[in-house]
This record gives structure tokens, sequence and C-alpha cells, in this order.
């Protein structure tokens, strides 16, 4: 299928959030002519670019529809969703009705009211589950999905589905990303969980002591704005896919996490003792080695650009900056 036709109004849902703020952070940094941005969240978003803000719930058909039929984007970017694998274990019935029913309300929307737009879908390497053991070699986008978890198996429902719905008419790409980190995300997850205990022993409101997880699992990372960019790309871009069209976002590089606490705590300006806290350790780990993602390199060019020591940094930077501005001003 021909996809060469502009797109100029792109519909972000999730716009509010990690990598959606970094999606509009970039777009600011490279201002396209005539590019109109539709935020879709629960809240607003500021930005200096001439962003439309459309407040709606994925999980809320009927709004969904009205929200689309006002759109009508040409590009959506979907990445609404419940994200994290705890909060999905501790409400799995949530995370369905966030992941599979919201995905299937958006992308019937679109199919009714918007037929040709791109719909860039955001699975996530959660998917494959177990499936590097099986291969034995790089994790591309043939491996057969085998999802661990609650939040696992909500995205790979929603990946099939979108794959279902493109054989009908949607014109999507399903792009499945592995870890992602950067400024601005939160203590739930792993590397900002630990920088931003790194912030707190700097500042003197901790313990000298990293309490830690599971340090064996090896996990692909990228820096977020890599991903940012690798997003906006396949929403600008010309190219022709067929619709269905499966994408990795990975770095091809497994880093252990205990090597991450390492390099973190070489960092600080203090010294630092490791522990293991059982209360972090999860259950029904996915220990991936690494990933192939020639796939959207070949398609796109794209590949990641941000050193993983400026990534580690970055978000350390971060933490010290949040954890100062909320310590009480002394005098």
């Amino acid at each position: 299928m021909n996809s060469s036709v502009a797109h100029r109004r792109i519909l972000i849902t999730g716009a509010d959030g990690f990598v959606g703020s970094w999606i509009l952070h970039t777009l600011e940094a490279r201002p396209t002519p005539d590019l109109k941005i539709i935020a879709g969240g629960r809240t607003g978003k500021s930005s200096s670019l001439p962003v439309q803000t459309v407040r709606f719930d994925i999980t809320d058909p009927a709004r969904v529809d009205a929200a689309i039929a006002r759109a009508r984007p040409s590009t959506v970017i979907h990445l609404a969703a419940v994200s994290h694998v705890s909060e999905a274990r501790e409400d799995p019935h949530w995370a369905w009705e966030v992941n599979l029913r919201g995905t299937m309300n958006l992308a019937e929307s679109v199919m009714k009211h918007s037929p040709q737009s791109r719909f860039v879908f955001v699975s996530s390497s959660e998917v494959y589950g177990g499936a590097d053991k099986v291969l034995g070699r790089l994790l591309d986008e043939t491996a057969l999905l085998d999802p661990r978890n609650p939040y696992a198996a909500a995205k790979a429902a929603a990946d099939l589905m979108i794959g279902q719905m493109a054989g009908n008419g949607l014109n999507a790409i399903r792009v499945r990303p592995f870890n992602h980190t950067g400024p601005g995300q939160t203590e739930r997850f792993v590397i900002p969980a630990f920088a931003a205990q790194v912030a707190r022993i700097e500042a003197g409101i901790q313990e000298p002591v990293i309490r830690v997880g599971n340090l064996e699992a090896r996990r692909d990372f990228l820096d977020v704005r890599d991903v940012a960019n690798a997003y906006i790309s396949l929403a600008l871009s010309s190219f022709s896919f067929e619709p269905g069209l499966v994408l990795n976002l990975a770095s091809g590089t497994g880093r252990r996490i205990g090597e991450i606490v390492d390099e973190l705590v070489s960092l600080a300006t203090v010294e630092i003792r490791v522990e293991t806290d059982p209360s972090r350790l999860r259950v029904n780990e996915t220990p991936f080695a690494n990933a192939d993602a020639g796939r959207i390199r070949k398609l796109l060019g794209w590949q990641p650009r941000i050193p993983w020591s400026k990534t580690l940094a970055d978000v350390l930077e971060f933490w010290r900056a949040r954890v100062k501005s909320m310590r009480p001003v002394a005098g």
C-alpha cells in the first residue's frame, strides 16, 4: 500500500504521559510547517506548539468516537495504556479494559471517521515473553508471542487485534519497543527507581543504601528521546508499508540490571551500598538478552543516537533536580 500522502494532523493519545511528553518536546525542537498536533489525554499538556488538546477516556467508546469524528487525524500515535507491569498485576481487569478495549475503541473510530489515517500502535517487547529462549538468537519480529504477565497479555491481545483489523482496512503499523527510559520517567520503572535513590542519598534524606530487586535480569534499553524520534518518523514518513507491519524498536544490546546499578553508583558523589529488597523482586521475569531492530533500520534508517552514558547521567540529573526542589529551604 502506498502511504505517500503527507501526514499533517497527528493525534497522540497519552500525550500527557512520559513518552507522549517527549514526542511533544521533540516536535517543539524541530517544528514542521503546517503540522497540526492533537494531544489526547486526561489532562492538558503545555507546549509552545499550536497543540489542540482533546480530553477523552479511551475506554469510553462514545467519547472516543466523538473525538475522532471532530479531529479526523491523518496519523494516530496510540500511546495511551496501562504501561507498568506491576500496575497491571494489581488490577488486571483495568489493564485489559484500557490496553485491549480502549485500543479497539480507538481503531474502530479511526476506521469509521478517518479510514486513510496511518495508525501507529505502540505495542511492547513484553509480548515476546520467553521467546528469546526458544529462538536462541536475536529476538526479531518473527518470534511467536509468549506473554508472561497481565500487562504483556493485554498488549499481545491488542497487537493481534490490530493485525487482524489491518487485514480489514486499518492502515496500521505495530511497533514493539523494548525498555526505554530517560528524564521524567516515574520511580515505578527500574532505572529511575535507582536514580531517585542515589539522588536522595546524596541529599542526605535516605540512608546510603540502594535497595534493588533482581540484578541478574538483562534488558535491552533505549533512550526515550530516540524512541520519540522513531514514532515521529513513522508518523511523518512517506514510506510505503503493508498494513499490519511489525517493527521492533531496540538497541540490540542487552544490559544486566546489576551493571546499570553499578554505573549509577559510580556517578554518585557519596559512598553507597547495594542491598536486595525482596519486595522489589518480580515474578515471571522475562530476561531478554538483546533484540534485532534491523527491519526499522532498513526502512527508515532509524537507530539509537544517544549514548547510554548520557541517558543514565540525564536520568540522575533529573532526579537530583527533583529531590532538590522538594527539599524544604533552610532558614
